[in-house]
């Protein structure tokens, strides 16, 4: 079986503490850069070994180019959202994935925000992005690479805008800068954040290769935390 599969990586620091971060991440909606979100709700949370586990369900609606109407109707798509707090190790780790629409574009996203020894937080976002519809799945790969670029850039201006609003004198007086291995490049930099968008590609490769090209970062947490989620009969 061979299917085709583009991976994305983007980091982000905020100059803020990853306590003031972690409080911030439940109240990020709404606000201005988040227009597509439509609705969010929290389906379960607890705390086992120290750790907070919560499942989220959101919906959320995105504009698609004039060849992908055929596709996608632009009705809102649920996204379900699993997520650990570790207060400990100073970790917090997302799990995001779509309900709908797989076949067209499947997309699972992990981000891990952690702790800097200068007390800003670094959010470290990654994203596979797969599609089955033959003839048409390179299109719909790179309007999903670009969709997440973009995304990612509204979330965090949007997520600096609830920290600043929720925490107005506690911005650090550090400078952020974000490192990654091979080439990259600052895209956009606003007060308060700097972004690094490392090459985002795309490879056709048998369904072995294409699993440790999309999730050999996400097995360590993303596959313990659906785990710890499953549905109990």
């Amino acid at each position: 079986m061979v299917i085709t599969a583009s991976t994305c990586r983007t980091e982000t620091v905020f100059d803020y503490s990853w306590g003031h971060v972690v409080a911030a991440y439940w109240n990020r909606y709404p606000n201005p850069s988040s227009t597509h979100v439509l609705t969010e709700d929290t389906i379960q949370r607890e705390v086992r070994d120290g750790k907070l586990y919560s499942r989220r369900l959101l919906s959320k609606t995105n504009p698609v180019p004039k060849w992908g109407a055929r596709f996608y109707n632009n009705a809102p798509v649920k996204i379900v959202e699993d997520s650990v707090l570790d207060p400990v190790k100073r970790t917090f780790t997302t799990f995001t994935r779509n309900l709908g629409m797989k076949k067209i574009m499947k997309v699972d996203e992990i981000v891990v925000y952690t702790e800097q020894k200068d007390g800003s937080t670094l959010a470290v976002r990654r994203a596979y992005i797969s599609s089955q519809v033959f003839g048409f799945s390179r299109a719909i790969r790179a309007f999903g690479i670009e969709r997440f670029k973009l995304n990612s850039n509204k979330a965090s201006n949007g997520f600096n805008y609830v920290l600043r609003r929720m925490f107005p004198q506690h911005q650090l007086n550090t400078s952020a800068s974000t490192s990654s291995t091979g080439h990259a490049s600052v895209t956009s930099q606003q007060q308060g954040e700097s972004i690094v968008n490392t090459p985002c590609h795309s490879n056709t490769v048998t369904l072995k290769s294409a699993a440790k090209i999309g999730y050999e970062f996400m097995k360590s947490h993303a596959i313990k935390i659906a785990q710890l989620f499953s549905v109990r009969n």
